[in-house]
């Protein structure tokens, strides 16, 4: 980094305190542009050119004062939102987010959201309407189950966490920012069919505008359910696994993913998984016939909820969303997943899987 250098002055001591300045800056700057950001109170932070990933840290002690987790990477976004902040989530109840939402809205940009009706009552809700914010239920038995924000059409933050205080800071989640035109076109689409189209759930469109998207030489996969048949394609990408399966679910009762994950098991296949506890003794759960097929797949040991929706493949691909192991997930929810050929971000997926997965009750 270039410094322009101030007027030398003609005492010894001036000159002595400002190159004693100027070096400072410069070890403080070249720190800061070669090493990762350290990661906020609560959360863990992964940067790569094109993506910013978060992942909760319920365990952490300061995840008690619910500041400092993804959300205030969020806020941050919000912020230096210019023109449009379209908003898709399940649930509300972070005032941080809140607080973002009606900053931008007073500041001129255009923002505007969709939840899930059952929830459009909590305060939160009613505070973003009461201050002019177009807020949409999607007003039927099915859930609208995205976690999504658009910001500017240039950039898309998704993932599992709902933008709650539990989402946030009790429950393991993940959050991905991706930076692209063309994903930010994608889930647009996807925002304005429910918004300004009022169709949800079966009346959902097979129209994702570029449903495969290359950044930065990396191939990214975008399907929204239940229009675009995520179950299947999700199974095609488990057959090619040649090493290795690691998943976490909070539900686990779709059979086609069940099975296919048995397949590849006894081909040699390594398979091993952490199921949220509260949900593994649901009718039709896929946990007692994973076990009793000799997988290592676990309990999860979070007190309160492990809300990851990740599947890592060869350590190579992971796919990640909103999208639940469930038929309501793939026929009747609102959701949707990002699949990441990549193999860097696949490796941080994989580190929070092993933490979680060491953690779990085996």
């Amino acid at each position: 980094m270039s410094f322009r250098f101030l007027r030398r002055h003609t005492t010894t001591a001036a000159a002595s305190l400002v190159i004693l300045l100027l070096l400072t800056l410069f070890v403080y700057f070249y720190g800061q542009s070669n090493s990762k950001p350290s990661p906020t109170p609560g959360e863990t932070v992964s940067r790569g050119d094109w993506y910013t990933l978060y992942f909760t840290d319920p365990s952490s002690p300061t995840a008690s004062t619910l500041r400092g987790g993804p959300d205030a990477a969020l806020v941050e976004a919000i912020d230096a939102a210019q023109y449009s902040v379209d908003v898709a989530v399940y649930r509300l109840d972070l005032w941080s987010v809140r607080d973002a939402l009606i900053r931008a809205h007073r500041r001129g940009v255009s923002v505007r959201v969709v939840t899930e009706s059952d929830n459009i009552s909590e305060q939160e809700m009613e505070d973003l309407e009461k201050a002019g914010i177009s807020v949409r239920g999607d007003g039927r038995t099915f859930l609208m189950h995205h976690k999504f924000v658009v910001i500017d059409l240039l950039e898309v933050w998704t993932g599992s966490m709902n933008f709650t205080m539990n989402g946030a800071y009790r429950n393991n989640n993940n959050m991905i920012q991706v930076r692209s035109s063309q994903i930010a076109q994608n889930y647009t689409r996807e925002f304005d069919e429910m918004f300004v189209e009022d169709r949800f759930g079966a009346l959902s469109k097979t129209d994702t505008p570029y449903p495969e998207v290359t950044v930065q030489g990396i191939p990214i996969e975008v399907l929204f359910s239940p229009d675009d048949g995520v179950a299947i394609h999700v199974v095609d990408i488990l057959r090619g696994a040649e090493k290795s399966i690691d998943f976490m679910a909070y539900t686990f009762t779709s059979d086609l993913l069940a099975e296919v994950m048995l397949a590849r098991a006894r081909a040699g296949v390594e398979v091993r998984g952490v199921i949220e506890q509260s949900q593994a003794s649901n009718s039709g759960g896929e946990y007692d016939r994973l076990r009793q097929a000799d997988i290592d797949v676990r309990l999860d040991s979070n007190p309160d909820a492990m809300h990851h929706k990740v599947i890592v493949i060869d350590g190579v691909t992971v796919i990640t969303g909103s999208y639940n192991f469930s038929s309501s997930a793939e026929e009747h929810n609102d959701e949707n997943i990002l699949i990441l050929y990549d193999v860097v971000a696949s490796t941080e997926y994989l580190l929070e899987f092993n933490q979680v997965f060491k953690a779990a009750v085996p």
